[in-house]
């Protein structure tokens, strides 16, 4: 897989924590039996989504509104038409960013859309910056699971710099490279450009 370009910006003094969620192919599509007038929508589907993953909807009857639009026949949703959803239960989600208080009623069908979490059992995870990426010294190295929890239940990577530690930074910027380890096969998740800001609250 391509990895993620993501950059980030660091705040000295500041406790950084990221929460990243690994999606990969193929699409879940689980049918949607009721959706409400509501905000924020409710959405009821027997679905296996982790809390806080990212969902779409497609061919909804009646509420057509709440659609996600697609690049063509046969293809998925465009990436800004996934939501992040809150599981209520096993059969219900919700969609904070959606109010369809003024959308038609719901009639039938359509499918709530996922991609495939990626099981995070056994990795390990290794995040370092460096001043460019052919530089030979490491401005920051985080390892699992001082650094970078591996929640596999939730299926989330959380990065954590403590405040104690940002506040030493002596760079401004970099870059850095997120890679996660299973089974002895190493993939480059996430990359991008790191800034480092002054904070403006010191003692």
């Amino acid at each position: 897989m391509t990895a993620a370009q993501q950059n980030i910006t660091i705040v000295k003094g500041k406790t950084f924590s990221r929460v990243l969620r690994w999606e990969s192919l193929p699409l879940v599509y689980k049918p949607i039996t009721a959706i409400t007038q509501a905000a924020p929508v409710v959405i009821s589907s027997t679905h296996a989504l982790p809390d806080g993953w990212r969902a779409a909807v497609v061919s909804v009857q009646g509420m057509r509104e709440i659609n996600a639009k697609v690049p063509g026949k046969g293809k998925p949703p465009l990436a800004s038409e996934f939501h992040k959803a809150t599981v209520l239960t096993a059969g219900t989600i919700s969609l904070n960013d959606v109010n369809s208080l003024e959308f038609s009623a719901y009639t039938s069908g359509g499918a709530l859309v996922y991609y495939t979490p990626v099981s995070l059992s056994g990795a390990t995870a290794q995040l370092q910056i460096r001043a460019t990426e052919a530089a030979t010294a490491v401005l920051l190295n985080l390892v699992s699971p001082t650094n970078i929890v591996l929640d596999d239940t939730a299926k989330t990577i959380t990065i954590t710099i403590a405040a104690s530690v940002t506040e030493a930074f002596t760079f401004l910027t970099g870059v850095y490279e997120l890679e996660i380890t299973i089974g002895g096969v190493v993939t480059q998740l996430l990359k991008g450009t790191v800034t480092i800001e002054e904070e403006v609250v010191r003692v």
